[in-house]
């Protein structure tokens, strides 16, 4: 995740707490904040609740990993907070977890458009 990507500072995040809206899941917490820029930016809170210092930075690469390949829609900061039972998820878990979040909060881009582009981009190459 490049730097740009990243919430950084603790104002940062401090506003996403107080102004942003929030979603809840057993796993994680969503809070979302629009941004004004051209893309979006993440953060992690993970307290010492959920484990020690390896499973918390464990938790935090695979949210980073599933951020990346997630299609979210940019000018939003986005913070995740880590709840307890995540310490004993799995990749798959967290994964539709987070995109069960992102979706209730409308932040995903759809899928339907390339994907149509790709039915009609085989159709025209069948007819040639």
């Amino acid at each position: 995740m490049r730097k740009e990507e990243r919430l950084t500072k603790p104002q940062q995040y401090a506003s996403v707490y107080h102004k942003g809206i929030s979603r809840a899941s057993t796993l994680l917490v969503l809070r979302a904040l629009p941004n004004g820029l051209t893309l979006s930016r993440f953060g992690f809170s993970v307290s010492k609740r959920v484990g020690g210092a390896v499973i918390r930075n464990h938790i935090k690469r695979l949210l980073r990993e599933i951020v990346r390949v997630m299609p979210v829609k940019p000018g939003w900061d986005i913070v995740f907070i880590v709840r307890p039972p995540a310490a004993t998820a799995d990749f798959a878990t967290l994964k539709a977890t987070v995109e069960t979040l992102l979706a209730r909060n409308g932040l995903l881009e759809s899928k339907a458009e390339p994907e149509s582009l790709m039915v009609s981009e085989k159709r025209n190459l069948e007819t040639v």
